[in-house]
């Protein structure tokens, strides 16, 4: 075991191999306070890739519903269940990862899912976390008694890919230009072992092909400076793509991947006890209990929300919010310019991509049109 940095879990880790970041990071983000589980996003990636002979059941993209919803059924629940209870000492993780707390005969502590549990991908759909008793407890609060929330998950493209780290063949492999992890189907056999090492259950087997497969993160599009179908897709605008800097001595504030993360640090990571360092970021909902959010998204819970409930006064963070589905071209660098009150993206050449107004725009229609003599009001 060699022993890497993860800034996540703020402390060194053991990892089977040495670390080897890549040049720079794709990174997707999710605003869950904006999800409505229409599943466009997951239609659009089954569509375009999983449509084929011994895919039924794999779904790269999915929406569940939390935190009742699991996609494989309860795969969260056994990771957790199997590292048993870890603590947090502030931003210090002083537990074990999925990479520390293993056997002496496997490098990746998992599970192997059954067949049956992906018969279910709506599993616990729209199911509250209790039964509503009393008339108005949804509405009181900043925090409510009774609720839920929807959970897009895809691949994380891990720095430290569990998947990666358990593969006896040596298949899956990390791309230096940008993070994205794929498999070598041509050396893939079929062991599973990918599919048992990965927290996230997000390696698949093909039962037709005989071999394991992954989100590729649509890096055609990627490559091309495009984000992803699931990001384009969104009918809800709740996903943004961008690069993020790999070397944390060189953050940049007007990067969007950045800001979220590093500057305004409102965007969190799923479930990084886990130790993989995964590599999309979630915007956690401020109607949800704390204590469960922290479990799901680490110690920063607490500042997301309190930074997501200021952004109305924030406008930085607010512009950078506001890009979220205006484009389909990855953002390098943005602004907020205060003199037309608009968000401004850029590529990495500086070239304008977009302008999104911050404030929503009011058009009062006149009672009577002149030319036409027709009143455009109920005048009833």
């Amino acid at each position: 075991m060699a022993t890497v940095k993860n800034w996540q879990l703020d402390r060194e880790m053991e990892y089977p191999y040495e670390g080897n970041r890549p040049k720079r990071q794709i990174t997707m983000f999710f605003d869950l306070n904006k999800c409505i589980a229409c599943q466009t996003c997951t239609m659009a990636c089954k569509t375009t890739w999983t449509s084929g002979k011994g895919q039924e059941a794999v779904f790269w993209n999915n929406v569940e519903s939390k935190p009742y919803g699991f996609y494989p059924l309860a795969w969260d629940v056994k990771v957790l269940d199997l590292l048993g209870s870890q603590p947090w000492s502030g931003s210090v993780y002083k537990g074990k990862t999925i990479f520390e707390d293993v056997s002496f005969d496997e490098k990746v502590r998992g599970y192997l899912p059954d067949e049956m549990d992906y018969t279910s991908p709506n599993l616990g759909e729209d199911e509250a976390s209790q039964i509503q008793t009393t008339e108005g407890d949804y509405i009181k609060g900043p925090v409510h008694k009774s609720w839920g929330f929807y959970l897009p998950r895809i691949c994380n493209h891990c720095t430290y890919p569990g998947c990666l780290a358990a593969c006896p063949r040596k298949a899956i492999y990390k791309r230096q230009d940008d993070g994205i992890v794929l498999i070598d189907q041509s050396k893939c056999r079929g062991y599973r072992e990918c599919v048992k090492a990965c927290p996230y259950k997000k390696a698949f087997y093909n039962n037709t092909t005989r071999v394991s497969e992954k989100c590729i993160s649509c890096y055609p599009k990627i490559e091309a400076g495009e984000m992803s179908q699931c990001v384009t897709n969104c009918i809800g605008r709740i996903r943004i793509q961008a690069f993020k800097t790999t070397d944390l001595t060189k953050i940049r504030k007007n990067n969007v991947a950045d800001f979220l993360i590093h500057v305004r640090k409102i965007a969190l990571p799923l479930y990084p006890q886990f130790g993989t360092e995964p590599n999309n970021y979630y915007i956690p909902p401020i109607h949800v209990d704390p204590a469960y959010l922290t479990q799901m998204f680490g110690p920063g819970v607490e500042n997301a929300i309190k930074q997501y409930r200021n952004a109305g006064k924030d406008k930085e963070l607010l512009a950078a919010l506001i890009l979220f589905g205006n484009t389909e071209k990855i953002s390098d660098t943005f602004k907020y310019d205060a003199k037309t009150d608009e968000a401004v993206s850029y590529d990495e050449k500086g070239k304008e991509i977009v302008r999104v107004p911050c404030t929503e725009p009011i058009y009062i229609r006149k009672v009577l049109n002149a030319k036409s003599g027709a009143f455009l009001t109920n005048n009833t």
